[in-house]
């Protein structure tokens, strides 16, 4: 593919994804932007415009597709940093006890809930094996941090559950990442008859705490540069780097012994934009310049999110079944789990009711335990792929419509306020 052609395509599913917001507007369906960059992506992926077999007009295969996920990559990180800023100690002090109570207990909620019922279903159908059971409901804990905070900013929500919210996206990685582990061993010693220790505890441990601290470093690193500079452009330019440089020292893998060293970089981002906020005083114009320079990242995060979708999985019935318990069993899951913990924190009754909602999307961080299931698993987890996969399509499409309902009811959107102002910014009068 040359390189002109790459850059044609980019520019079309941009441009597709931007004009399908208008036409949401101008429709009255009022649906999340995220929405319609997703199915912007549809359209131009290899089912659609990219069946055409047209250069340049569609992404022809999957493996065009995978070809820009360094796009995917840069904009996953940039979300990561942006989620990081959500962590100000000074803002932390009255929520972070409850973020982080809330944040466990719906992953673990969610995790045992999938599992038991997947377990049921393996033992009764034999539609997958319990070790394929165990290991989706690990993938169940996974949240998608992006959407949610793409429909935030959208419809800038304020309030409890808002304030709530991020931290508790943002933890849910690191504990997700800790229950997929332990599963994963523990679904791999059902295969093998052998237990790992260092697969099931030290593994994990050393992702986790090693994204941390390597993000601390980077955070301090970039508040001590940030110092040389007297433009706000020039410090935007330097965090741009700094990201970029998390991106790829995260990628960064080897062996310490029997022990397999790995980094997240979500879990990094994180944390470098976490230390950036605490420490440094210009943190909060840094991040403001920051996430205008990568909107347009964002838009296309999406919109290639919805290229990958393969619609192919509709033609298999067993996978749509097994798909829905799966969306169904982990949606009660994250929703149950969020509403005992937040009532058992003292949360408000629009807290307690809508904050789980909130949590339904999924899509990135899941697909990434997918694909270390694919390369590390000893039996056939295809199967595990296709759920997930078809899981993703619905939650990306619905999830973030569902999101924006919640922060609606719980009264910290203003819808009406929201359409009001876009259609009158779109029918203002002109100036003779």
């Amino acid at each position: 593919m040359s390189e002109h052609v790459l850059l044609l395509q980019v520019s079309i599913a941009l441009l597709l994804g931007l004009l399908m917001t208008r036409a949401f507007k101008y429709t009255g369906l009022n649906l999340p932007d995220v929405t319609a960059y997703l199915i912007a992506g549809v359209i131009i992926g290899p089912y659609l415009l990219g069946a055409l077999n047209i250069e340049g007009i569609g992404l022809n295969t999957m493996a065009e597709v995978e070809h820009l996920k360094i796009i995917s990559d840069v904009a996953l990180g940039f979300i990561a940093f942006a989620i990081g800023n959500e962590f100000r100690l000074s803002e932390l002090k009255n929520i972070g006890k409850k973020a982080t109570i809330i944040g466990i207990f719906q992953a673990l909620v969610a995790t045992l809930l999938v599992d038991a019922v997947l377990v049921i279903v393996s033992l009764t159908t034999g539609i997958l094996s319990i070790s394929n059971a165990l290991i989706l409901g690990a993938i169940a804990s996974a949240t998608a941090p992006a959407a949610t905070l793409m429909v935030v900013r959208q419809y800038k929500a304020k309030g409890n559950l808002t304030d709530l919210l991020l931290p508790i996206v943002a933890l849910d990685d690191a504990v997700g990442l800790i229950i997929f582990a332990i599963s994963f061993g523990i679904a791999e010693a059902v295969e093998t008859s052998q237990l790992s220790y260092i697969s099931l505890i030290v593994d994990p441990l050393f992702e986790i705490c090693g994204s941390l601290i390597l993000g601390v470093l980077l955070g301090y690193v970039l508040t001590i540069l940030e110092k040389m500079f007297f433009s706000n452009k020039n410090r935007v330019a330097l965090s741009i780097g700094f990201v970029f440089l998390s991106i790829t020292l995260s990628s960064t893998q080897f062996m310490l012994g029997d022990i397999h060293v790995r980094f997240s970089s979500l879990l990094v981002n994180m944390m470098m934009g976490t230390a950036l906020c605490n420490m440094c005083e210009r943190s909060a114009d840094i991040m403001e310049r920051c996430d205008k320079w990568t909107t347009p990242l964002c838009a296309l995060f999406f919109i290639l999110s919805g290229a990958e979708l393969e619609l192919s999985i509709f033609s298999n019935y067993q996978m749509i079944l097994l798909g829905l318990v799966y969306i169904v069993v982990r949606a009660a899951g994250k929703y149950l789990g969020t509403y005992v913990s937040a009532k058992a924190t003292g949360c408000d009754e629009m807290v307690c009711r809508y904050l789980g909602i909130t949590l339904f999307p999924q899509a990135g961080v899941a697909l990434g335990m997918v694909a270390q299931v694919s390369a590390n698993s000893t039996g056939d987890t295809s199967i595990v792929r296709n759920v997930v996969l078809f899981a993703v399509m619905v939650y990306e499409l619905v999830g973030p419509s569902l999101t924006r309902m919640a922060l609606h009811l719980a009264g910290e959107i203003k819808e009406k306020e929201e359409s009001t102002k876009t259609h009158e910014r779109f029918n203002k009068p002109k100036v003779a």
